[in-house]
């Protein structure tokens, strides 16, 4: 991948391609194509094909999905599957009817079945029940994997794909209705705060475990795989540590200046027990995250202060 080749970020102003942008223009990469959704709706085939035949991409980043916590995924299963089935098949094939040289896939960690050993090891897919409450979302996201590698067997199309852990960081999206865990925990304490709430009330029992890596390590990872990386095999992508809901809140509470009680209401869904990824794979290729989550969350709260707190607690 050379500083000049024609790269296109899909998804290029979410939170995972917002940071891929930041990351390829800091590494001197200057040939970057990139559409909004109002320019090239991907789950319009018509508009994908036009698209590639007209840029011809070289190497395809795709950051486009529909992605949502679990009230999202709860309340709104047929667009999690149906958007992001449409996104990964007209990208894959136009990428291998124009010529593209390689493609970088995107999966989680929570299209793992929700019993996986811990820490889950690439191998665990597929290997169980998925956890019903984002399965629409997971099968969607599994199916793209796997025709990723259909056509990287059949056809020789290069890919590379990765599961990374929960993200959070810069551009993440704080909507109260489709938020994940620390974005939607991070506006709710700052509303809290401001109204001098005393009391939090926190979803489940605070016992679940939950891995968090920052995007922008991410998109590190993410520029390395497409570089060097021509095993064709998933590679886990995280901090290979996590940490309970409960001890997340409480430092989300420290980082946002909230003083109020915490309160965990046992009665809402806890989802899956623990999610921990082994991530000695792609730790042996030479990446490793740089941030630690109380420096994470700090410069994710700076960043929400600066450009998203007053819109979305309006909303």
């Amino acid at each position: 991948m050379r500083r000049t080749s024609r790269i296109f970020v899909a998804g290029h102003t979410g939170l995972v391609g917002s940071a891929l942008i930041r990351a390829l223009k800091q590494k001197g990469y200057t040939n970057l194509l990139t559409r909004t959704r109002a320019e090239l709706d991907l789950t319009r085939q018509e508009e994908v094909e036009a698209f590639f035949r007209q840029e011809r991409p070289e190497f395809v980043f795709v950051a486009a999905a529909k992605v949502g916590g679990i009230l999202a995924n709860r309340d709104f299963p047929g667009p999690f599957i149906r958007d992001n089935l449409l996104i990964q098949t007209f990208l894959l094939d136009a990428a291998l009817r124009y010529g593209s040289r390689k493609v970088l896939m995107l999966g989680s960690s929570c299209i793992y079945p929700k019993h996986a050993p811990q820490p889950m090891q690439e191998s665990c897919l597929l290997s169980g029940a998925l956890e019903p409450t984002n399965a629409p979302y997971a099968v969607a996201k599994i199916a793209g994997l796997t025709m990723a590698e259909a056509y990287a067997r059949q056809y020789g199309l290069s890919s590379v794909s990765l599961m990374p852990t929960n993200l959070y960081g810069p551009g993440d999206n704080f909507d109260p209705q489709s938020s994940h865990v620390i974005p939607g925990l991070m506006r709710r304490m700052h509303v809290a705060k401001l109204r001098g709430d005393e009391e939090f009330v926190v979803w489940g029992s605070g016992e679940p475990r939950r891995e968090f890596l920052h995007v922008d390590d991410l998109a590190e990872a993410c520029l390395s795989t497409m570089r060097v990386y021509e095993g064709g095999e998933l590679l886990n992508v995280g901090t290979g540590e996590d940490i309970r809901i409960r001890d997340l809140a409480e430092l989300l509470a420290e980082v946002t200046g909230y003083r109020g009680q915490l309160v965990f209401d046992a009665s809402k869904p806890d989802g899956t027990p623990r999610k921990l990824l082994d991530v000695s794979r792609i730790k042996a290729l030479g990446w490793a995250p740089r941030r630690e989550l109380r420096e994470g969350l700090q410069e994710t709260y700076a960043w929400f202060l600066r450009y998203a707190a007053a819109a979305s607690c309006a909303a």
